[in-house]
């Protein structure tokens, strides 16, 4: 379970990127968060593995409370909580099963990580993994001659890999074309209902985020504006989350941070 107590997250620049944020997502649980550019949406998925410290606050991960964990116990949490980026962050001369079995690099010693040396059961659980999102066949070519589709399956299997209970997804699909979108999309939702993995999604396609995902957020300027079932969310409910992209100023923007 994710539980976010009246947390806040202020920038350096004085920028309010969440205000008093209480929300709690049950494991198993598919959450697509809305709103518009720099309203805080990367900024509340990133909190959840402690890629960014709120200010104050509590934030709470299966009874840990984020904020308190450090060293090896903050990379113990990261563990349990895979991540996607809209980038894919893959290594592009190198194969696709070697970017998967990346997610073991953690758990080598020092000289398994000079020699790059893996064992044969995280190559079979990579390769499973590669299974698991329908791309094993490509598991020896090189990464940079697959489609955009493809590479966001390969980031996706070596999430997989790490054996998470939760996935952070900060805007997977932005990249990709629309046909590409939909089954990258129900990658997510098939891995979410089979595996029981939650999974919380950053995404400005409104639409996709209805269809898919069982529960929406919607942020505007650092708040939560609308937290209810995907079924429940009207043309009423989309004009409070965007509303007049003017009156949310106060929020970070984009060209001033991109993270958020």
């Amino acid at each position: 379970m994710i539980e976010f107590i009246n947390v806040n997250k202020m920038y350096a620049n004085n920028v309010k990127a969440l205000q008093d944020i209480n929300v709690k997502i049950n494991q198993g649980e598919f959450v697509a968060i809305i709103g518009l550019s720099g309203a805080g949406k990367s900024t509340l998925i990133r909190c959840i593995n402690g890629m960014h410290e709120i200010t104050s606050g509590q934030l709470i991960v299966d009874e840990l409370e984020v904020n308190s964990l450090k060293g090896k116990d903050i990379r113990k949490l990261r563990k349990r909580i895979g991540m996607i980026f809209q980038s894919f962050n893959l290594i592009t001369r190198t194969s696709v099963l070697k970017n998967v079995l990346v997610s073991f690099v953690p758990q080598l010693s020092f000289w398994r990580k000079v020699t790059g040396f893996f064992t044969k059961e995280q190559k079979i659980k990579a390769l499973t993994a590669l299974d698991q999102v329908g791309i094993l066949d490509k598991a020896y070519i090189r990464v940079d001659q697959l489609s955009g589709g493809q590479q966001q399956r390969v980031a996706l299997a070596r999430t997989l890999a790490q054996n998470p209970d939760i996935i952070l997804a900060d805007e997977p699909i932005a990249s990709l074309d629309p046909v590409t979108s939909k089954q990258v999309m129900e990658d997510f939702k098939r891995i979410n209902k089979e595996m029981d993995i939650s999974v919380i999604m950053n995404i400005h396609h409104v639409e996709i985020a209805l269809e898919y995902a069982n529960r929406i957020i919607g942020i505007r300027a650092g708040k939560i504006v609308y937290d209810g079932k995907s079924e429940n969310v009207t043309q009423e409910v989309l004009n409070h989350i965007y509303g007049d992209s003017v009156g949310d100023k106060e929020s970070t923007e984009e060209g001033d941070l991109a993270y958020v």
